[in-house]
């Protein structure tokens, strides 16, 4: 059985957990059950939120390394779970190097919930959280309408491959304009009960739970890098949103609450 096709495949099933939200060492320690299954016992792996190195050494004492750049990142915990269940079936379903390949491919190219659905299930999210934070049901209400209007602003930005930085930010910014419009124009009640609930539909909360488990299992460098993701995240939306309530403050004046 030829390494070669062994490590790109494990390599591929890593590559496929980390760009779709998982933690380093789940991306490790699925690429060596892989390689374990189909016969090497030497795997090595060295994996950081933005890159996989990978290398092996065969029963003729050759070491094959291969890396894999990262270059964009969601979040799609099925495909995660999948790729999982895959690595850990292998032995016992007794499946082939191309069974695994195939699989692989098909979880990789699944589509994922519609734009449609994502909007629709943003709006429902950031609604709820404003009502949990304190607001009232014009608040609700009007929040509903600002969670799809994020939605639908930051999936347009991303397919035209703008930072995420700055998509937090823009992000952050008609958060926080919509809703103080809302109030303005006796629409709603609380500005900041609306922007807080909104504003949750940008907090990385995958990173930061992401930075804490990877750092309580070793990968230092791997929670280091998430933390401050998920810290130029936090800075990015409080920019856009401080932003905007500072000018307004500036040149309308009056309290937000």
């Amino acid at each position: 059985m030829s390494a070669n096709r062994i490590i790109h495949i494990a390599a591929d099933a890593g590559k496929i957990i980390l760009e779709n939200g998982g933690e380093t060492y789940r991306v490790e320690e699925t690429m060596s059950r892989i390689c374990n299954a189909f016969g090497i016992s030497l795997a090595e792996s060295f994996v950081t939120p933005t890159g996989i190195m990978i290398s092996v050494t065969t029963d003729c004492d050759q070491t094959i390394t291969i890396v894999k750049r990262i270059k964009s990142r969601t979040v799609d915990l099925e495909k995660i779970a999948k790729v999982n269940d895959l690595s850990r079936n292998i032995k016992s379903q007794g499946l082939t190097l191309d069974q695994v390949k195939v699989e692989l491919n098909t979880i990789n190219t699944t589509k994922r919930y519609s734009d449609k659905t994502l909007i629709l299930f943003s709006c429902i999210t950031v609604s709820f959280f404003t009502l949990m934070f304190g607001g009232d049901f014009h608040d609700f209400c009007v929040s509903f309408i600002i969670g799809g209007l994020i939605k639908i602003l930051t999936l347009a930005l991303s397919k035209v491959n703008l930072n995420d930085f700055f998509i937090n930010v823009l992000g952050g910014a008609l958060a926080a304009l919509l809703a103080l419009l809302s109030v303005n124009f006796n629409l709603a009640t609380h500005v900041d009960k609306i922007t807080i609930g909104s504003i949750m539909l940008l907090v990385p909360g995958l990173s930061i739970t992401n930075a804490i488990r990877d750092t309580i299992a070793g990968d230092l460098l791997a929670g280091i890098s998430r933390a401050l993701e998920a810290f130029l995240i936090a800075v990015a939306i409080a920019a856009g949103s401080g932003t905007i309530i500072t000018l307004w403050v500036i040149y309308f004046g009056g309290s937000l609450i």
